[in-house]
């Protein structure tokens, strides 16, 4: 497989952010996620343990082919301007083996409607 990949978010703080993963095996196929859960996590930083670390929603379409990943407004608001956090996207057949699929950063910035 060819995970990770990498993509790096700019993100206005408390607004909602939304986007689709569709992994591939090494070949380009689909990958099946049938087996599969999936994870979204932000966090102050990379490791085992950040001192800030919330969820956004990481949903398997029924398909079973594609990953929604959103950002909430209720989690978002929890992000602070000017600050730099890191996330991962993971999937894991609950038994051995975890995938991380998107891994990247998320800048902050305060809502644009400002003075």
């Amino acid at each position: 497989m060819a995970f990770p990949g990498t993509y790096s978010i700019n993100y206005y703080e408390g607004d909602r952010y939304e986007f689709v993963i569709y992994p591939k095996d090494a070949t380009g196929n689909v990958f099946n996620l049938t087996s599969y859960t999936s994870t979204f996590t932000i966090a102050s930083a990379i490791g085992a343990s950040p001192s800030f670390s919330v969820g956004g929603t990481a949903t398997i379409d029924e398909a079973k082919t594609k990953i929604t990943c959103v950002i909430l407004p209720a989690v978002g608001r929890q992000l602070v301007a000017g600050t730099t956090y890191y996330y991962d996207v993971q999937i894991s057949n609950g038994v051995e083996v975890v995938y991380t699929l998107l891994k990247g950063t998320i800048s902050v910035t305060a809502d644009v409607t400002g003075a």
